[in-house]
């Protein structure tokens, strides 16, 4: 046994990282341990780590004289100079020393031990004579110790390097599917310690230099997303640019600022990219305006650039006198505000709802649909259980086809509050699942244990078999079909702010040809209904009878109640409410970005209407040749929108030839139409920041948001730049 301990020995253990990052690694040559001492691990990272420090020069020290002959000598400090990487020396003993040579002395053969630059120091400094005698030749021991240090540091720059790009791409990866980084528990114990360690590990499987990989995920999130804010800085080259602000709560209850910035880049592409996400600890203009104001100033941009600004209506936002669009138009006068037009959108139906005492009916017996069916998971099942029957059936009897994606299992959506067009699915639903929910609230009715749902479920019961709520739903189903194809398509990442106001047009045209021929049809589908769920009808030439007044006659018809009273009400008042809410159609800007448009070859160009504005005088002499140029030349005969001719312009090379007309189509380019891609932002954040990420700094957060938002960007941000980055942030233990 005795016998086997002496060829078997105990291996001892290896290190823990905390201790070789607290190596003790005295400055003056004097004080240093032989290599010998350290464990065997720890060798060649103690000299990496003299090497990556570098010699001890103290250039200040006033150095030791010393009678040499007659004469007094000492070390002079312009020797480093000339020996940089190598020659040190000690205070404590005012002998100098080889770097390279004294980390390898316990390497140096018997006839080199002498030397007193490996071992005890030299002294005798009366030129460099001696050192370059230390040197020697090629096969000198200095010298091999020079190619040792360097091959050890090479070798360390690779597994460093191969370390750090395991970091890299691990952070890629959950960086681009917004995941989280940490865990609850990252211990050696844990079964789980979190996306990035547990990653690090699978990969470490593969490459064991990987198993010692940096945790620095902050570090390197934080230079992924700087990447990406220097390439659209990059984009902008200093031109002008749409600034989009907008301000929501996260799930930790912080105010949150989203800032995005709307520019034409090079090639003449509108583009929308997400520059910053900001906790503000309060929504006044005045600390909006700083924290825009801090962005700027971080990254060198100018608030005079900005020509256009999108917000919301409120208050801190749309202020004439103290809100933000006050507060930047004193410092950029040219900045043209645009209010966002799928929100007027929203405004505009919300007015409905509110202002119509019938449709606000309707619409809270909706609400309580909701709560009564929604509010159990047994009373969803019971709809979605009858729906599934009620598919089967129809499916035996040949009534509808089957096929991929046909037929699949719905649920009575609950619409949001801030978004009024999702009442738009919600009725939808209810019309294909009204059969289904009436056997619910029939069931609740009869079967319910609580009475209070029993009340609900009788009082919804006796309004859904009522006419007006089948006029109503169809109505409003019709109504809403026009704001919600006008709402899809105003939040289009390609919306230009004349197309913007062409649908506008469009969708006002349509409901006032609605309000005109409509009422056939409409009662066509409301009579259908009737009969399919067994409604009882009403007799259009009947007496009105007022529910609430039934004693007192009304002295009008069913037929001008419900055609009068009820639709053309309605439709007045949406149609009031977008000529009111929509008056930007009528600045002057706006006709300028009517006369440019490319479509029918230019037939909309009209340059009374582009010089009627003083800004653009002088751009009369370069009109006449550009309107004359364009219509002559082929390659801008199919355009479609502002956008394709901004493109084509570039392409042709006439931006250069007509720098004024190129200058006002990025002004018209920039005025966006929606704050829709900031909304897309802040959903974005819900994917980020979620519950059990609620701790998550804001710093960290704003930089995981750049770069899982623009990940077209990301994408194409390599490795070495990340790496470069990264190493140049402050000094790293190693060097590249």
């Amino acid at each position: 046994m005795h016998t086997l301990k002496r060829y078997y020995k105990r291996k001892e253990p290896y290190p823990l990282r905390s201790e070789s990052e607290n190596i003790d690694l005295p400055w003056d040559p004097a004080d240093r341990k032989r290599k010998t001492d350290y464990h065997p691990n720890q060798r060649d990272e103690v000299i990496r780590k003299y090497l990556i420090r570098g010699p001890c020069q103290p250039r200040g020290h006033t150095f030791k004289q010393i009678m040499i002959g007659k004469s007094l000598r000492r070390f002079n400090p312009a020797w480093f100079d000339q020996n940089r990487n190598r020659l040190e020396y000690s205070v404590k003993t005012e002998k100098a020393f080889c770097l390279c040579c004294y980390l390898f002395r316990d390497n140096a053969g018997k006839c080199v031990r002498s030397d007193a630059f490996i071992t005890y120091g030299f002294c005798r400094c009366n030129s460099l004579k001696s050192f370059s005698e230390h040197v020697g030749g090629v096969d000198s021991f200095h010298n091999k110790a020079v190619m040792k240090c360097e091959n050890l540091m090479k070798q360390g720059q690779n597994e460093y390097r191969i370390r750090l790009n395991a970091s890299v791409d691990v952070s890629r990866y959950l960086l681009q599917q917004g995941l989280a980084f940490r865990g609850h528990d990252e211990s050696e114990k844990s079964a789980n310690r979190g996306n990035f360690v547990e990653l690090l590990k699978y990969t470490a499987n593969q490459n064991e230099v990987v198993s010692k990989s940096l945790k620095i995920q902050k570090d390197i999130v934080h230079c992924f997303a700087e990447d990406v804010v220097k390439y659209v800085i990059e984009e902008i080259d200093h031109d002008v640019f749409g600034l989009l602000v907008d301000e929501s709560a996260d799930v930790s209850d912080k105010e949150e600022m989203a800032v995005v910035f709307c520019f034409v880049d090079k090639s003449g592409i509108v583009k929308e990219r997400f520059m910053s996400i900001t906790h503000v600890s309060e929504t006044s203009a005045t600390s909006l305006k700083f924290a825009i104001d801090d962005l700027f100033a971080k990254y060198g941009l100018s608030i005079k650039k900005v020509r256009g600004k999108g917000y919301d209506r409120a208050s801190n936002m749309k202020g004439e006198f103290n809100g933000l669009r006050s507060l930047i138009q004193r410092e950029s006068t040219s900045a043209y505000y645009v209010h966002c037009f799928a929100h007027q959108l929203q405004l505009v139906v919300v007015a409905v709802a509110k202002k119509h005492f019938n449709v606000g009916d309707f619409f809270d017996m909706i609400s309580l649909l909701l709560n009564v069916v929604g509010a159990s998971c047994k009373r969803k099942d019971m709809i979605r259980e009858s729906y599934k029957k009620k598919i089967m059936e129809e499916i035996n009897n040949g009534e509808i086809s089957t096929g991929t994606g046909l037929n699949q299992e719905i649920s009575l959506q609950r619409p949001a509050n801030t978004r009024w067009n999702s009442h738009y699915k919600t009725l939808l639903r209810l019309i294909e699942l009204f059969s289904s929910i009436i056997e619910v609230l029939e069931y609740i009715e009869n079967e319910g244990l609580d009475d209070l749902k029993r009340r609900q479920a009788h009082g919804l019961l006796d309004y859904f078999h009522s006419f007006d709520f089948v006029f109503y739903l169809q109505m409003m189903v019709h109504l809403l079909g026009f704001t919600d194809n006008l709402s899809m398509a105003l939040q289009r990442r390609d919306q230009d702010i004349l197309n913007a106001m062409s649908l506008v047009k469009s969708t006002k045209r349509q409901l006032q040809l609605f309000r005109d021929d409509g009422w056939n049809s409409l009662m066509t589908k409301v009579s259908l209904f009737c009969e399919k769920h067994e409604t009882e009808k009403v007799e259009m030439e009947a007496d009105f009878v007022d529910s609430k007044r039934r004693r007192k006659k009304s002295g009008i018809s069913n037929m001008h109640n419900y055609k009068v009273n009820c639709l053309f009400s309605v439709l007045d008042l949406q149609l009031q409410q977008f000529n009111d809410r929509f008056n930007e159609v009528n600045i002057e800007l706006l006709v300028c970005a009517a006369s440019l448009s490319p479509m029918d070859a230019f037939s909309e160009f009209d340059l009374s209407k582009l010089l009627n504005s003083g800004e653009f005088i002088s751009l009369e002499q370069e009109l006449y040749i550009y309107i004359d140029n364009v219509r002559n030349d082929e390659r801008f005969s199919n355009l479609e929108n502002l956008g394709d001719l901004a493109r084509m312009v570039v392409e042709t090379r006439k931006h250069m030839s007509y720098p004024l007309v190129n200058r006002l189509l990025k002004l018209v380019l920039i005025l966006h139409v929606a704050t829709t891609t900031v909304e897309r932002c802040f959903s974005a954040m819900k994917i980020v920041k979620t519950h059990r990420r609620n701790r998550i700094g804001d710093q960290f957060l704003n930089d995981c948001l750049v770069c899982f938002i623009e990940k077209d960007i990301f994408k194409a941000i390599t490795n070495e730049t990340v790496i470069t980055r990264f190493q140049d942030m402050k000094d790293r233990r190693m060097l590249l």
